[in-house]
């Protein structure tokens, strides 16, 4: 997913793509009480790494006006990823949210 990223984003330093990457991983694993990110997942993560990145430099800023252009940040996550991310999410149940165990991998096929 690295090499995906930077393809996306220009960056070059694997560092700052890896931190990103790691970001993005836990909120989606925050975000759909898991505790393991799905091949489905990892595609949304790398979404969101990219949402991340463009991001930068913008942290805290709700909207900026520079020479008559006016840019407006939204809030969060944007609604298409968080569609996305719902339909995966697991319910809990007395504070627990009991996910599958993976029991065999393509490798194992």
């Amino acid at each position: 997913m690295l090499n995906e990223l930077e393809l996306l984003t220009g960056e070059s330093d694997v560092k700052v793509l890896s931190l990103l990457l790691l970001r993005a991983n836990n909120i989606v694993l925050a975000e759909t009480n898991r505790r393991v990110l799905t091949p489905e997942l990892e595609r949304i993560a790398l979404e969101i790494a990219v949402e991340m990145f463009n991001k930068q430099g913008c942290e805290g800023e709700a909207s900026r006006t520079e020479g008559g252009i006016a840019i407006v940040y939204r809030d969060g996550l944007p609604s298409h990823i968080k569609n996305t991310l719902s339909s995966y999410r697991l319910a809990r149940c007395s504070g627990r949210a009991f996910e599958k165990e993976q029991t065999e991998t393509l490798q194992d096929i």
